[in-house]
This record gives C-alpha cells, structure tokens and sequence, in this order.
C-alpha cells in the first residue's frame, strides 16, 4: 500500500475542555486567551412595530398582541438581559394610524389601554436604555419623500413626537426611517429629505442624536468620490448601514463584507460620522425580500460571521434588526418569533456573549487567530492514500462555494486520516464545514471519530458519534459551520474521521489539538 506524506501547516489553538454546543456553560478556559471585546456584542436592537404583513407572521396577532403594554414591559427587561444598551423604533405610525396617543390620526391600540410606545419608553427608562424615536411613517412603509404631503406630515408628526417624548428620561435620538438606496451613491432627494428632519429635530431636541440606517452597500461604489461628497452633506450623527446579509443580494454577501466595511470606515475617519453596523439577524421562511415571507432566526454560526465582520471593519457599535421577536428567552412568559428556533439563537447568542470556548473557537477561526504544527491528514482511496493540502495548511476558507481552499467530499461514505508519526496526547478535534443548502453543500448528519494507538490502519477503536444538529433556516444562505470532538483524552498516532452524506460536504481544515 503505498503511502504520500504530506507535513503541513494545521490550525491548532483548541484546549482540552473547550465545550462543544451540548455543553454550554462550561468554566473550562482555553490556552489560547479569549479577548471578548475583540468581537463586538450586538447592543442594539431595532423594535419593529408597524409590519402588516407575513413579514411580521410570529411577532403579530393572531400569534401575539404587539399593542400589549404588559407584554412590552417584559420584552425589553429581556433585551436588557441581552446587553441591549440602545432601543431604536423602525417606526411609530403606520397605514395612517399611530402606535402613540397622537392627534394626528387615529390609533392602532384601545383608547383605555396606554401606547405600546409609552410602554417601551418607560420599561427602557427603569432599566437605563437609551431610546431613538422614530420620526414615523407618514403615510406606509413606501412613503414618497419627494411628495410634500410627505414631507409635511413627517414634519408633524416630529413635533408631536418631541412634545410626547423629547424629555422622556429615555429618550436619546432620533431613527429618521429614510432607507434610501446607498448604491452606487445616495440620491439628491434623499440627502435632502435627511437633513429636512435632521433641521426640525435639532430645533425640537438640540442635544439629540440623529440615526440613519440606509441599505444598498451591496451595489455602493466606495471609490467613486460622488459617494463621499454625498456622505459629507449628510447633517446626522450617526450611519447604521444594513449590512444586507439577511436579505441576501448577493449570493454569497458575506465574503466581500469586511472589505466594505473597511472602505467605510475610511471614509467616515475622513467625515466624522460615526459609522455603526446594523446586522441583519434574520433569514426567510420562504421567499427573499418578499412581503409573503416570515422572517426567521438565521443560524448564529452566520450572525457571528457577520458580528466578526463589523468588529474587523471598524464598526463603532452593532445594532441588529432585529434581536426582539428572533432571539426569544425560552422562559419569557410572552413567546415570540418562530416556536423552538428562536430560542435555539437566543441560547447559541447568550452562549457567545457568556463565553461559551465552542463560540469562542469559532470567532477566533473566523478572526485567523489559529494557528500551529502540522500532522499528516490524508484521505484513504483505494490503493493510495490521496492527500489533500488544503485539509491541513491553516488557511481558511470564505462563504463561497467557489473557493479553492474548499475541499468536496461527494455524497456518501468518507473518511479522513489524521497521522501524528508518534504517539501524541489527543484533547480536541475540530472540523471548519461550509453550510450551504442553495448550492446542495451541507454538514453530514453523522459523524465518527475512530483511534489508532497502535498506528494500524484496520485497529481502530470507536471513541465518539456526533449527531450534527440542523438548523431549518438555511435555505439562502452560506456560512460555515463547526463540528468539535472535545475532552477526548486519547493516546494517539492515528485518527480517522468518518462521515456518510446524501449531499456534498466541503471542508477547509481539520483542527487538533494536543499536549
């Protein structure tokens, strides 16, 4: 039997102990010195009122009552519990009716029962958050801002606004809803129609902020000089950019983030606007961009993907739409968002926010923090034993299906060998997986580890199964997803990973640990 030998660069930082998905909570610590504020948390949240649609299927009646200032009242005590520092309402008005006792137009809420806006603002009060109130939708979510019917009622409903709330204690800014295309520039009519609010809400509210979160990076055209020209008219504080990861106008939008990221933080060094990123937190239960689609908790494998992103880019904050109605505390007396998966990414978040080393390991994998010695890792075919580089030279992958450093497995049974040349203490094996259902590229269902201590090939000795859970909503996205062996304590020369699949598997590294 004929054997290449290949010794290459591998990824090894995981330490004996470091807890797998199963095993949240645990106290054990890695070698490797976990840095939590080398990621930003999400500290921000949009609350999302006024949707009508499917969009808003498990966070409006007949599943829940939105208007409910009791129900309120606990939800940002969760979001407090969340690390929820700023509360910023898409919107308080719509399809001509307020969620606030305006007399403007009529309400969306009993006369006799008090505003779920007055709800928000209070319970954010008692527990010290900071609030952007919306300047509202005049008319709908499509308003016009070229019409000065628009423009007049906005104005309005401002001062209304200022006089309900500007002194409330939780009141901090302004959210002015202007969710005008960045791409390739933004427009006249949208920098005008920002700096109309932004004029009235400093004459209402002289030390407020003022908040935009427009989308568009996707198609933006950072080098052009138009974009910052229009960037510098601009009279806000602060610009939350969508980062358009949930709604998915690329199809692999995760792969060229970082780099938008830093051409905007350049540009906003040169503007003084602060620039925050508000990270789309959300997958669709069906269709994309379709007010026929549910919006969903995406898997928070993706989230941190997209947390690591802003944090590298030079995002001041993180700020999500959205965390309320997605990210749902399986003990809340009022349940929100999608039954079971909401609270899976609740506990998968609290999990990376307490620490949790599986979470950990992966936001340093994702930050190319790991790194280390390299063993043989060879794929058995037939009479050779094919090696494969890119298994174990301590590169990683991109979300693209499309990267060389991928390495496919066809559907069906495979195994891969792993070959240390002498005996090594055994803790941790990872492997670095893409998910992504679009392309028929997924994690196997099942995964086992075996052990040679003598280093023969046909003795080994079953050590574990994996189960690998799956999480539904998946259908548009790419992201990678991580599978560790942990607490092994094994003697080794030899490991075999064997995994069967009904689709591809892609792998960009195996990843052991030793002592």
């Amino acid at each position: 039997m004929k054997r290449i030998i290949l010794y290459a660069l591998a990824a090894l930082s995981v330490l004996a102990g470091c807890s797998s998905p199963s095993q949240k909570g645990s106290d054990k610590l890695c070698d490797v010195e976990v840095k939590p504020e080398s990621v930003l948390p999400i500290t921000g949240t949009f609350i999302n009122l006024p949707y009508q649609d499917v969009r808003n299927k498990y966070t409006n009646p007949p599943h829940i009552d939105n208007t409910d200032p009791q129900m309120w009242a606990a939800k940002i005590a969760e979001m407090k519990k969340m690390g929820m520092e700023y509360l910023v309402f898409m919107s308080v008005a719509n399809e001509r009716k307020a969620y606030y006792p305006s007399k403007l137009m009529d309400w969306h809420y009993p006369e006799w029962r008090k505003s779920p806006v007055d709800a928000v603002m209070d319970a954010a009060a008692e527990h010290g958050m900071k609030v952007f109130m919306s300047t509202g939708w005049a008319k709908d979510q499509d308003d016009n801002l070229r019409d000065p019917k628009i423009k007049g009622r906005q104005l309005e409903m401002m001062e209304e606004l200022a006089g309900l709330y500007g002194d409330h204690p939780a009141f901090y800014g302004w959210y002015l809803p202007v969710e005008d295309c960045l791409g390739p520039v933004l427009t006249d009519y949208a920098v005008e129609a920002v700096n109309a609010l932004t004029a009235r809400a400093r004459e209402l509210t002289p030390s407020a902020k003022i908040l935009i979160s427009p989308y568009g990076i996707f198609n933006s055209d950072f080098d052009d000089p138009r974009y910052e020209q229009q960037l510098s008219r601009l009279e806000v504080d602060i610009i939350a950019y969508q980062d358009e990861v949930g709604c998915v106008r690329e199809r692999y939008p995760l792969t060229r983030l970082r780099e938008n990221w830093k051409k905007l933080r350049a540009i906003h060094d040169r503007t003084g606007v602060e620039m925050w990123a508000n990270c789309e937190t959300f997958a669709w239960e069906k269709g994309t961009n379709d007010r026929s689609s549910a919006l969903v908790p995406a898997p928070y494998g993706r989230i941190l993907a997209q947390q690591v992103a802003a944090s590298a880019g030079g995002a001041e904050k993180i700020i999500s739409f959205i965390m309320c109605g997605l990210f749902e505390d399986p003990s809340s007396p009022y349940k929100l968002g999608q039954p079971h998966w909401s609270a899976k990414a609740y506990e998968d978040y609290m999990a990376w926010l307490g620490g949790d080393t599986y979470w950990k390991l992966m936001e340093k994998c994702m930050c190319g923090h790991i790194a280390g010695p390299g063993y043989l890792v060879y794929r058995p075919g037939g009479e050779d034993y094919l090696i494969d580089r890119r298994l174990c030279d301590g590169q990683f992958a991109t979300e693209d299906a499309g990267d060389d450093l991928w390495s496919g497995f066809k559907a069906g049974k495979n195994e891969i060998c792993v070959e240390f040349g002498n005996f090594k203490h055994v803790s941790d094996v990872m492997l670095r997986m893409l998910n992504s259902t679009k392309d028929g590229i997924v994690p196997p269902s099942k995964i086992w580890l075996w052990n040679s201590h003598g280093g023969d090939d046909d003795a080994y000795d079953l050590i574990r199964i994996i189960d690998v859970p799956v999480f539904p909503n998946t259908r548009h996205d790419a992201f990678v997803d991580m599978i560790l062996f942990d607490d092994l304590d094994l003697e080794s020369r030899m490991l075999k990973i064997e995994f069967f699949s009904e689709e591809e598997v892609y792998i960009d590294e195996i990843t052991v640990n030793v002592k």
